[in-house]
């Protein structure tokens, strides 16, 4: 069988050439990565994405070449009589030959192309393309995502969806995202994307039921004071994520906001919600409307002019349900609790504070920074505690810088108060964005403050001495520090925000 005299010119022979030297590479790559368990984001990009475009160019160089040649030799017959489509006769054993090899060729093409593609589209939409193709960019997302309670849901189940119009979307999005990172032109931080994402109902709700019934449940927290002795500090809530009894369904408690028959809708100036100075509730079973206007910040003709309206659903509260960034205190409050940094160091929980004050601009500096900060208090302060204590101070930097660049990356700008959560009020404004008693509506009715509607304290204190509320009781809050009254008439977010220099 021989190759149409055509085919014999460079730009056919540098096409087969290429095509042929690249689908050996796909081949040999994709063994290694399957016998060899040798893959890697980068490795997928290769198999599945660059080789195949060279390979496909590869194979459209054969025919232009093929076509340039026959041009060449027939152009004065071109010339005289025109154009004229190629004959194909299969009594000919010369144009049977030739008929086969292209149907057996573009047969393996169509097939094997068929498995390329479905393997780039199932390598576009995995997670190591989307959180480590492009690692510093990306960094944070998925160092978070890996230790949140999503970490074996997908990122474009939730990023994407379900749908081709989703689909289509989101990778046109993508490819100005390719070009930003390629010549180094994106916001660092990267903005989060709500304005982007698709309804909480076409995606959350895949997996959880809003309608179903959520009893309460216990939250414990373990803090840990900044005095000698590291003093533990316990406090325990019960959660009313919904109604006392099953049969109230989402009459109250948290969950409330998501009830069918109530639709709120708030208006904010801010892309991230952060100040919420109008707010509609409207009860879709009784037709009854109340509107509510921060009377600290009352909402003027630009406010109106500028904001948008905007639905209440379950990313308004639960806005980091992936990526979750803790504030120092949390992180370190984490370590101690876990044994990573020893508790019974005096004064650990303040010199790991006192270094993380400071805005490191990169990880080594960061290390370094955290490392001399802390030797640096023991030296100045307590060289006796230095000395005594010296190998598990060692342990306890090199723990306390691990948990920094979980939740810290200085080249993308990224810690915990950049990408504020909602789902709080301790550090972040939060629930006070609403329930702050400064919400008033025309008839007199306050969005109340008290923290009862959503929590009840049923233990407080230090572990030897812990106190215990009485069955269906409220207990008052207690802070860990005497401040008198002061956490009754200011937010938590004025002290807890962990303010920087």
């Amino acid at each position: 069988m021989k190759l149409p005299k055509s085919t014999y010119n460079w730009l056919s022979i540098l096409g087969a050439s290429i095509a042929i030297i690249a689908f050996f590479l796909i081949v040999f790559f994709f063994v290694i990565s399957v016998l060899f368990d040798q893959g890697s984001s980068y490795m997928g990009l290769i198999i599945y994405l660059i080789l195949p475009t060279f390979m496909v160019i590869g194979m459209l160089l054969i025919p232009i070449g093929m076509l340039i040649q026959i041009r060449r030799k027939k152009n004065q017959i071109f010339i005289a009589e025109g154009m004229k489509w190629p004959r194909v006769d299969l009594n000919d054993s010369k144009h049977r030959n030739a008929f086969t090899l292209f149907v057996v060729i573009s047969f393996l093409f169509l097939f094997l192309s068929s498995i390329g593609s479905y393997e780039a589209f199932q390598y576009s939409e995995s997670v190591p393309f989307c959180g480590t193709l492009c690692h510093s960019v990306m960094e944070p997302e998925y160092v978070t995502y890996q230790k949140s309670a999503h970490a074996k849901v997908a990122c474009v189940e939730c990023h994407v969806g379900s749908g081709a119009d989703w689909y289509v979307r989101s990778k046109l999005s993508g490819l100005y995202q390719v070009y930003a990172v390629a010549v180094n032109n994106y916001p660092r931080p990267i903005p989060t994307p709500l304005a982007d994402l698709r309804p909480a109902q076409e995606t959350c709700e895949h997996c959880h039921w809003p309608e179903k019934f959520y009893s309460n449940r216990i939250k414990k927290e373990r803090h840990y004071l900044t005095d000698e002795n590291n003093s533990e500090w316990n406090i325990q809530l019960s959660m009313k994520t919904g109604a006392n009894h099953h049969t109230e369904k989402l009459s109250e408690g948290i969950h409330w906001h998501i009830n069918p028959d109530v639709k709120i809708e708030f208006m904010s100036t801010d892309n991230k919600s952060e100040f919420i100075q109008w707010i509609r509730y409207t009860n879709l079973a009784t037709g009854e409307i109340q509107i509510f206007e921060d009377n600290m910040m009352p909402p003027d003709s630009s406010f109106f002019a500028d904001g948008q309206l905007h639905e209440m659903d379950c990313m308004d509260c639960h806005n980091r349900p992936s990526h979750i960034y803790l504030s120092p205190p949390d992180y370190i409050d984490a370590s101690l609790s876990k044994n990573d940094i020893d508790k019974n160091i005096p004064f650990i929980k303040l010199a790991a504070m006192e270094a993380l004050k400071e805005i490191y601009v990169s990880k080594d500096s960061a290390n370094l920074g955290i490392t001399n900060s802390i030797l640096n208090f023991y030296q100045e302060n307590y060289p006796d505690i230095l000395t005594k204590h010296e190998p598990k101070i060692s342990q306890a930097i090199n723990a306390i810088k691990s948990a920094y660049h979980e939740n810290t990356f200085p080249e993308m700008k990224v810690r915990w108060d950049v990408y504020p959560d909602h789902k709080s009020h301790i550090e972040t404004q939060g629930c006070f964005r609403c329930h702050d008693d400064n919400h008033v509506s025309k008839e007199g009715k306050i969005i109340s403050k008290d923290c009862n509607l959503c929590h009840s304290i049923i233990a407080q204190g230090k572990p030897d001495s812990l106190n215990m509320a009485f069955s269906s009781e409220n207990m008052e809050f207690i802070h860990p520090v005497y401040i008198g009254t002061d956490w009754k008439d200011y937010s938590c977010v004025d002290c807890h925000a962990y303010l920087y220099p």
